[in-house]
């Protein structure tokens, strides 16, 4: 036989008659009935405390104000019942009382007779404060009596933003006063100091100057001195080269006197060419040699004269060049020897430079100290009065002028100065949805414990039909987990439709709901599998625990240390946040992780129960074979 099979003979076993049926069906229905009951009675009760019936009573007889009289219970009264927050009756203290004992009203408000006198004692020798008295009955209801503490704190604070908003009003017109003669010591104020600014700019820039020029005559006095230490050569260095020049230029003097004759005697031999062609071409004609013979002799002496002629001009040039050779040098030797007179005049004053640069440069040393101190002592007179009058400044701008309308949304500001603004990652959005994951948990563990009244943990005749522990775990443990699933289906409709709580994630919060109420079948089947009945009594006391321990109302930190790490050691802690995660909208990763932890859950209860089953072949007799159709 197979596990579908297994399965299949299980239903057919608790379907077996009419009584049978309708007992699965009324198991079926144990965790939809009590989850969607609890979650429709806690729906939403905060949207309904203005039905809570509560008694004000207002004994106040008021008093005086600056000539003005002023009955602050009678605007506390009012305000209340304007409100509507609660249902408020306003009674005599004696009808209030009677009312509290025979649970007409849940909790009475007293204002007594001296609460205005007392709220406007603060300005007087004998401040008081003032007295608001709350009566609960916890016979009433306690949470009645906790939701009227809670009222009665709302009151206290109402109370106290319309006294200091008349305070605050009050304070602020004396402080407009004030204002006007702040403004008029501010404007002298800011005229002292404009003085003082003005010195200090001129003492900075004083400064700044006198800075600047004992650097400038410090590298004047490092300049000059360098120059004088270069220069003291100067003298036997120029002297030298006076004489060096004076024997260049004697030598270009007897060079020009040789180049002065050899001019001469090339300009002669270029003046003789022609006398020297005509007597040559005259002797050869008295020779009679023939004219061609001479034309051709002619020709060749023309070439020479050009020749002598071309290098007389030549010389001509060098000679030129020469002489004014020789007469630059004679400028040179000249200008030389006035350079070697003066350089010792120029050496002398180079060093006197030098010592004039120091002795300047010590001068406006002191001068830029002096006038540092001039404007550091200018700038903390300026500093000192531009603080004055800073001061006076912000004195004034703290204390605008304002109107009268003005004054009085302020003093309602100051009353009340800070608005809370909520937001959320994730939203239960009411107080029933925040419920909901820890009784949809719940519930899923009763549908399942409920389902184990009837329906049996493992079948003797699937031990002998199976002979796999695996398979008669898996045969056992499916027929549970899939009502319990369609436990779930029922309880996500109720919950998502007839409730209309919003889902954020409907797939997940319907997966980690079947995930959770295929895990606990798994545990209770184990349980059931080593302990029979005990085990199924284990499995209530294990629902108590997780009830106390899972964090489904108050945070678990608030739980006593044991139960604490029963938190963190038990599946319904897992299975609530699981679903809070999916179902509001939160961390994706923690829902995953609640997701496995379920999942280990799982795993280890089904090994558990194989373990059990293999325990369970080994002691099987022949009336095993045949079970009773009751669990």
């Amino acid at each position: 036989m197979k596990v579908p099979q297994m399965i299949a003979a299980e239903l057919r076993r608790l379907t077996a008659s009419r009584m049978a049926t309708i007992a699965l069906l009324a198991l079926m229905c144990v965790p939809v009935i009590y989850g969607a009951l609890y979650l429709w009675a806690n729906q939403n009760p905060y949207a309904k405390l203005g039905q809570i019936p509560a008694a004000i009573v207002v004994a106040d007889t008021g008093t005086t104000v600056d000539g003005a009289s002023v009955d602050y219970g009678e605007k506390v009264a009012d305000r209340l019942i304007d409100d509507g927050s609660f249902d408020w009756h306003r009674v005599s203290a004696a009808t209030a009382v009677k009312g509290l004992g025979s649970q007409r009203y849940d909790f009475a408000i007293t204002l007594p007779a001296d609460f205005s006198r007392q709220l406007t004692s603060a300005s007087t020798p004998d401040p008081q404060k003032a007295t608001v008295t709350l009566t609960t009955n916890d016979t009433n209801s306690y949470l009645a009596s906790t939701i009227g503490q809670q009222a009665a704190e709302t009151i206290k604070a109402s109370i106290v933003q319309e006294v200091n908003r008349e305070a605050a009003n009050r304070f602020l017109l004396a402080l407009s006063d004030i204002r006007s003669n702040l403004s008029s010591a501010a404007d002298a104020a800011g005229r002292l100091a404009d003085g003082a600014n003005t010195a200090h700019d001129g003492a900075a820039t004083l400064a700044d100057g006198t800075a600047r020029l004992a650097t400038g005559s410090a590298s004047l006095r490092d300049g000059l001195g360098t120059l004088a230490s270069q220069t003291a050569d100067l003298p036997s260095q120029t002297a030298r080269l006076a004489d060096g020049a004076r024997q260049v230029a004697a030598g270009n003097t007897t060079l020009a006197g040789y180049a002065d004759r050899a001019g001469t005697l090339s300009q002669d031999a270029a003046n003789a060419v022609p006398d020297v062609r005509a007597q040559i071409i005259q002797y050869m004609q008295q020779q009679g040699i023939p004219q061609d013979e001479i034309d051709r002799v002619v020709a060749q002496l023309d070439v020479l004269g050009t020749k002598v002629t071309d290098g007389n001009q030549q010389v001509q040039t060098a000679v030129g060049q020469v002489n004014q050779l020789a007469g630059g040098s004679q400028q040179v030797a000249a200008g030389a020897a006035q350079l070697a007179a003066s350089a010792p005049a120029l050496s002398g004053g180079i060093q006197q430079a030098a010592n004039g640069a120091a002795q300047l440069a010590d001068g406006s040393s002191q001068a830029a100290g002096g006038a540092a101190s001039l404007r550091d002592g200018l700038g903390a007179l300026a500093q000192g009065t531009t603080a004055l009058k800073t001061g006076l400044d912000d004195g004034v701008q703290q204390i605008p002028q304002t109107t009268a309308s003005e004054r009085a949304a302020q003093a309602k500001t100051i009353a009340d100065p800070v608005r809370l603004d909520t937001s959320k990652e994730a939203s239960a959005g009411t107080y029933g949805a925040g419920l909901a994951p820890f009784f949809m948990a719940l519930a899923a563990w009763i549908g399942i414990y409920a389902l184990f009244l009837i329906v049996k943990p493992v079948s003797r005749r699937a031990i002998t039909a199976l002979r796999s522990p695996f398979r008669i775990t898996l045969a056992g443990w499916l027929t549970p987990a899939v009502l319990g699933v369609v436990q779930m289906v029922a309880l996500y409709a109720i919950v998502a439709g007839a409730l209309r709580f919003h889902v954020e994630n409907p797939a997940a919060t319907f997966g980690v709901m079947a995930l959770a109420s295929v895990t606990f079948a798994s545990i209770i089947l184990a349980l059931n599998v080593w302990l029979g009945s005990v085990g199924q009594f284990l499995g209530l006391v294990l629902m108590v625990l997780q009830l106390v321990s899972a964090g489904g109302t108050f945070p678990w930190q608030t739980l006593p240390g044991p139960l604490a790490w029963l938190h963190h050691a038990l599946p319904m802690s897992y299975a609530v946040d699981g679903i809070r995660q999916t179902m509001y909208g939160g961390s994706a990763s923690l829902a995953g992780g609640d997701a496995l932890f379920l999942v280990l859950w799982l795993v280890g209860a089904l090994a558990i129960t194989s373990v059990g089953v293999v325990r369970m072949t080994h002691h099987r007799t022949l009336r095993d074979l045949q079970p009773s159709l009751i669990g």
